[in-house]
């Protein structure tokens, strides 16, 4: 047992839960629980939103990729940034126009109550099945560390976060994860320099034995329009359209990203946040990848052997071959993108039951405010126990990483779509509306178990059939 990493691991998890608890005092009513009471600096919700969005998948699963491939996942990275432009210009201005808790509410302004509910009902779903999966990748880590099994792993890591977001609401949500960003971005570059420092030769040897085993392709432009060119990946037809469509998904319509842009001042703070957050993802991924080629590197010189599965790689060099010291300063920044992305699910899933459901359907003009924020409390309670079950029933699944992004591909351009149609067009219909959806859903269903099609045209064909479908369905509709 390494007990000064295990002293430095034991610290950082009781300090941070201390630090988001803390807010617990600013937390007077819904506004100020969900939204951080629109008080945020646009800067913040900028790494908030980056923490948000990196997990332990990006940060084990990442290297993996690179390990076993090439750079190629930054096709589909690049292509973030498009969508963020497509977000600013066709979605945050739909947002700010009134006073909005959940990304829901503008389906219900927009083609009523069911097809917010329909809506809100998908988000639970997809966001409790993706958070499952990376709840159940931190537990890769801290069974190397601690040795625990699986369960205990996931259920300790799942109670320290559900504490403080309990408390502390969306502001500790946002303030942990500037935090907690700034320190696995620390704990990445220093592995990024001991590796480094670990192969003879040093990056000119990288570049020599990753450059012709092709680690440093980016690009693959191959466009013959066979049953292959749907089945590969990573290509950048592939990066181009999943990139741009997945992003704008998830960025535009799934709530634990759209909460961060409803928190900001106004428009042009949430604008920016966005903008500049995108930035900083590409670099991180970049990161994230290079670390994985120079373990590629690192275990053809020194002849070590490869952990398998191949996410536990990086974890597993980190608490092996790091200084004492060191080792828990990076294990901590894993467990750091953990939990500000756990603490992140178990808001939005809170807001979107309370605001979407509970208040629709059984508010009460005699509640006052503490009692729907009593409430808000409890039902991130009870999501903390979803995760934890779905976390355990995830351990088959597959590579963390694109176990994750597979799930969200399942239902965003279902929901992407409609989004669009709603926006874009105004002769829509809320029957039309969901028939789109269900047609999205049966299309992916189609696609995931009749063919080989990889899942980064999941979101592009989806969201294209939602759209399409439920536009027809409308004209159709109307006219009988």
């Amino acid at each position: 047992m390494r007990y000064l990493d295990l002293a430095v691991i034991v610290v950082y998890l009781i300090a941070i839960t201390a630090f988001g608890a803390r807010f617990r005092r600013s937390q007077k009513s819904l506004k100020d629980y969900f939204l951080g009471g629109r008080t945020v600096s646009w800067w913040a919700i900028s790494l908030s939103i980056v923490s948000a969005e990196t997990s332990t998948l990006t940060i084990i699963g990442t290297p993996a990729l690179a390990f076993a491939g090439n750079l190629g996942f930054l096709q589909v990275v690049c292509c973030y940034l498009l969508a963020r432009v497509v977000i600013c210009l066709v979605f945050i201005p739909q947002y700010f126009r009134g006073e909005m808790y959940t990304a829901y509410e503008l389906m219900r302004r927009r083609f009523g109550e069911g097809t917010r509910r329909f809506t809100a009902s998908t988000f639970l779903v997809v966001r409790a099945l993706a958070e499952g999966v990376r709840v159940f990748a931190i537990s890769i880590v801290i069974s190397i560390v601690l040795g625990t099994g699986e369960v205990t792993s996931v259920v300790l890591i799942t109670l320290l976060t559900l504490f403080y977001t309990f408390e502390g609401g969306m502001t500790a949500v946002i303030w942990t994860d500037v935090v907690q960003m700034c320190l696995y971005v620390t704990g990445a570059l220093l592995s990024f320099w001991m590796i480094l420092d670990r192969v003879p030769g040093g990056w000119a040897e990288v570049v020599r034995m990753a450059g012709p085993a092709g680690k440093f392709q980016i690009f693959d432009f191959r466009l013959e329009l066979t049953r292959e060119f749907f089945s590969r990946t990573y290509s950048f037809w592939a990066g181009l359209a999943c990139g741009c469509f997945l992003a704008t998904g998830t960025h535009g319509t799934d709530q634990l990203i759209v909460q961060r842009l409803l928190s900001a001042r106004n428009e042009r703070e949430s604008k920016a946040a966005l903008l500049s957050s995108g930035v900083v993802i590409v670099f991180q991924f970049t990161l994230f990848l290079l670390i994985g080629i120079l373990l590629y590197v690192y275990h053809l010189k020194t002849g070590q052997p490869t952990p398998r599965p191949l996410d536990r790689v990086y974890p597993s060099f980190i608490w092996t071959q790091l200084p004492v010291g060191l080792a828990g300063i990076v294990i901590a920044a894993v467990l750091a993108a953990a939990m500000s992305n756990i603490s992140a699910a178990l808001n939005s899933l809170a807001s979107t039951t309370i605001m979407d459901f509970y208040k629709p359907l059984f508010g009460r003009a005699g509640h006052d405010e503490g009692y729907y924020l009593r409430l808000a409390r409890w039902a991130t309670v009870g999501w903390g126990v979803v995760l934890v079950g779905i976390a355990l029933l995830a351990r088959n699944w597959g590579s963390v990483l694109e176990a994750g992004l597979a799930v969200i591909s399942i239902t965003i351009g279902a929901l992407l779509g409609v989004f669009l149609l709603g926006i874009l067009t105004r002769r829509a219909s809320q029957s039309g509306a969901i028939a789109g959806m269900l047609s999205g859903f049966a299309t992916m269903a189609y696609l995931h178990l009749a063919t080989h099609t990889a899942w980064t045209w999941y979101v592009v064909i989806v969201t294209i059939t939602t759209f399409s479908v439920g536009y027809l369905a409308s004209l159709v509709l109307r006219h009988e």
